[in-house]
């Protein structure tokens, strides 16, 4: 009976250090994914991160690994809420949205104002441990950040020419703030989404709105109409002022051509006055005579023209 005792002691001790062997060698290692990092603690003091990969830990709960995920891009909603979201910080209760996209701009009206902002962990020990519930604390910031810069600016700046200007600013801002509370996040991106006034002036302002495209379609137009008609006149002009210096240039070359004539008629008529009197005649006769068609010349001591005329000649 004893030596059945011992057996089964002995047999109850090597399931039990079996046991204890398994755990352990079960609680060494740990594997994480690649897009995660591992934020190791020995006896609750964190010690250091680790990268993806199969790693080893002391066992028995002496080390324990929080895996994070560095590479998720993470969204948070304000003044509305995509369906089944996965984060449960991602958007508010649906009567908290009406709540979160009210807002006043800095010219004191009322704007609805709808964003999303996109973010990842970059430090997975300061998202862990240096905040408590930083996803909680990030939603409480941006819409603070939010509601200053809007009420900063008028409500056609929200609603219209300012939309990238705020994305920017508010990115800016958040990211500052986030590493001034050392969150362990990073700010990639603040998107505006639906911006409109309040519902019961909705109508007016998109009056507004579409005549203020209208105007804008009626500049574009005068603009185009400037830009075709402008270079049409400059062409214009620019070939009446060309055809202007080449008349002027014929007729300066013309005249020098006539002042250099008339200079060597002048030397020919110093030298032989008398003969080149005469030649000027006869040469301007025989210009004139031919246009002048039949001529008939008389002497002016003839009594009578008859006898002189042939009328059969033609």
């Amino acid at each position: 009976m004893a030596q059945i005792q011992k057996i089964n002691f002995a047999v109850i001790r090597l399931a039990v250090i079996g046991i204890i062997v398994l755990i352990g060698v079960t609680s060494s290692f740990y594997t994480v994914s690649a897009d995660s990092q591992a934020v190791v603690l020995r006896f609750g003091k964190p010690i250091g991160a680790k990268g993806p990969g199969l790693h080893f830990k002391l066992p028995f709960g002496i080390d324990h690994a929080l895996i994070v995920e560095v590479e998720r891009q993470m969204k948070q909603e304000f003044g509305r809420g995509t369906p089944d979201a996965t984060n449960s910080y991602q958007h508010s209760d649906p009567g908290e949205q009406q709540l979160e996209k009210s807002m006043v701009t800095g010219d004191l009206n009322a704007a609805l104002v709808e964003w999303v902002i996109q973010y990842r962990i970059d430090d997975p020990e300061q998202y862990l441990f240096a905040v408590r519930d930083p996803d909680a604390t990030l939603r409480d910031l941006t819409e603070s950040v939010m509601r200053e810069i809007v009420g900063d600016r008028t409500v056609d700046e929200v609603i219209t020419v300012g939309r990238q200007e705020i994305e920017a600013v508010a990115s800016a801002k958040l990211q500052e703030a986030t590493a001034a509370y050392t969150m362990g996040l990073s700010i990639e991106q603040v998107q505006l989404k639906d911006v409109n006034p309040p519902r019961p002036v909705q109508s007016s302002f998109n009056a507004v709105t579409q005549a203020q495209q209208d105007k804008e379609t009626a500049i574009n137009v005068a603009n185009g109409e400037y830009n075709k008609e402008i270079p049409r006149a400059r062409g214009e002009a620019d070939r009446m002022i060309s055809a202007a210096e080449g008349y002027a240039k014929k007729r300066v070359n013309e005249a020098e051509g006539d002042v250099a004539s008339f200079e060597a008629l002048l030397v020919e008529y110093t030298a032989a006055p008398e003969i080149t009197r005469r030649r000027l005649y006869l040469e301007t006769m025989s210009e004139i005579l031919p246009k002048l068609g039949k001529t008939i010349i008389l002497d002016e001591d003839a009594k009578g023209i008859l006898p002189l005329l042939n009328l059969n000649e033609k």
